[in-house]
């Protein structure tokens, strides 16, 4: 039947942490060849264990001859769907300060250990993104930094270990989504690079890595690529067939971006953009969200086959190369189906978290010390918290919250804490600056400095005091380039909580860190490092 035909071409999402009959039904009527995981679906190791097999069991009760693939987004850092009871593993730009292959293979492999053993066989990372626009509000520390070179390496390495864990792996956002001031999940960004730049900066770390199992899609328009106005390279057939599969030379499976994203489902439709990456070369359609979305677009391709629109042959070839990678990874002898298996020790293990620390430990990075620290755990400390937020909606709200406080006072149980919110006036600034003359450190946690004029004044005038500063830049290092003269900054590029951990211990000189800056900061701020 060509329902499940089509079906095979699909990856779709669902609220919950069971199965729900819309799914199942979705399952048994058209074969659905993907299932995508967010943290709306995560619960503990053994919750994910349970909703993967019980999502295969479904499959194999549909009579599927392979399992289903089952992706999430762990790209680890800043963008992560595990949580509880699983590995918190450095992300891209903190692997990028490393600059170290084998950080970025041992991550990638260790990460991927722990996907297939919670069963997920697909990972939508690494990054590819090379982020040269400081103001980039959806790429930024997702990328491994500046230099095509650094991230063609790192994501190769990363690729490596991923696909050595047994894990499908996923280069994104082809041609490159580095260069943006528009978040795609909300508008369509536009990249107006001449083809000679695009293959100098951009496509570099794609052609470094085309043994990568998948290649994702942008929503973005390149005029240099696709002629007519307006149309994202997701929707291109320039881009994707022209560019990628006949220039470049790929031969994995090429999948989109979710189609509810503004950037498509604000102007073409889901339904309707479906159709379209089809006639592009996408192998694989991702509608995450809303199942009225997903049943229209599986009913709108199968209109469109019948009318001769979508040949069935682009269906045919796209299925062939989707079961090639299901034959590389997965079958009914490594897929569990039993919701009752147990996850195994090592996920969230100490092997993994001693792995992660010193990955860490290698990426967070001493940007300047004026001889500050180490400081004394005796030392009376002042811990300034900003509120946590997400920075695009790729990020999930639950994984933003800043533990810093903690992380000090570990060291130190009598600091005081104080939290920044956005409500802050000039007066209440200078007067907690006049409270804090009497402490010896303010450790300062510093987020989203240019859309916080409180935060930057607070700073401003702290750095106008006789107080001690230590700046720990919790997320993007452009931040570096706003702050005032101050004694200390550390970069930790994510506000993960064993980032924080390395970066007090080094402020406590426990540990040593060991990473430099994998972007530029302009050059009247990099004097001082």
């Amino acid at each position: 039947m060509i329902e499940k035909i089509i079906g095979e071409l699909f990856v779709i999402g669902f609220d919950g942490k069971v199965v729900p009959k819309s799914i199942k039904k979705l399952i048994h009527d058209y074969h659905i060849g993907g299932i995508i995981l967010f943290t709306r679906n995560i619960g503990s190791p053994d919750e994910v264990l349970r909703l993967t097999a019980s999502l295969q069991k479904e499959a194999r009760d549909a009579g599927y001859e392979r399992p289903l693939l089952i992706c999430v987004d762990q790209e680890n850092g800043t963008v992560r769907r595990l949580g509880e009871g699983t590995t918190i593993f450095p992300g891209g730009m903190t692997i990028g300060a490393s600059d170290s292959e084998e950080n970025a293979y041992q991550v990638g492999y260790a990460s991927g250990t722990e996907l297939r053993a919670l069963g997920i066989n697909w990972n939508l990372a690494p990054v590819v993104d090379v982020n040269v626009n400081p103001d980039n509000p959806v790429i930024g520390v997702r990328s491994y930094g500046e230099s095509p070179e650094r991230v063609a390496r790192l994501a190769k390495a990363a690729v490596k270990g991923m696909q050595d864990a047994g894990v499908v792996t996923t280069l994104k956002h082809f041609p490159g989504h580095g260069d943006t001031k528009v978040d795609s999940h909300l508008a369509l960004p536009v990249i107006p690079h001449s083809i000679e730049r695009l293959e100098e900066i951009e496509l570099r770390p794609f052609q470094a890595s085309l043994e990568s199992d998948v290649i994702m899609s942008a929503h973005i328009y390149f005029p240099a690529l696709e002629p007519e106005a307006d149309k994202p390279a997701t929707l291109s057939k320039a881009v994707l067939t022209g560019l990628l599969r006949e220039k470049l030379g790929y031969t994995g499976l090429i999948t989109t971006d979710c189609m509810e994203m503004n950037a498509i489902s604000e102007t073409i439709g889901t339904e309707k953009g479906v159709v379209a990456a089809l006639q592009a070369g996408v192998d694989l359609a991702m509608v995450s969200h809303t199942l009225q979305r997903q049943v229209g677009a599986l009913q709108e391709v199968k209109a469109a086959v019948e009318s001769g629109e979508l040949s069935r042959e682009s269906i045919l070839t796209s299925a062939e190369r989707i079961r090639r990678v299901k034959d590389t990874y997965i079958n009914w002898n490594n897929t569990s189906i039993d919701s009752g298996a147990k996850v195994p020790s090592f996920v969230g293990g100490n092997d993994h978290r001693k792995l992660a620390k010193e990955a860490y430990r290698r990426g967070v990075t001493m940007v300047y010390n004026h001889g500050l620290i180490p400081i004394d755990s005796s030392s009376n400390i002042v811990v300034v918290t900003p509120e946590a937020s997400a920075q695009s909606a790729a990020e999930d709200p639950s994984h933003a919250t800043v533990r810093l406080y903690d992380a000090v006072r570990s060291y130190q149980p009598n600091a005081k804490n104080i939290a920044l919110t956005s409500d802050w006036t000039e007066e209440d600034i200078h007067e907690q600056v006049e409270q804090w003359k009497q402490y010896d450190a303010v450790i300062f946690g510093v987020q989203y400095l240019a859309q916080q004029p409180m935060q930057q004044l607070l700073l401003e005038t702290l750095a106008a005091s006789d107080i001690p500063v230590i700046a720990i830049v919790m997320r993007s290092p452009y931040d570096v380039a706003l702050l005032p003269e101050l004694h200390t900054c550390i970069c930790t590029y994510e506000v993960s909580s064993p980032a924080l951990e390395v970066a007090v211990s080094a402020v406590f000189g426990e540990e040593e860190i060991l990473g430099m800056l994998p972007v530029t900061i302009k050059s009247n701020q990099i004097k001082r490092i």
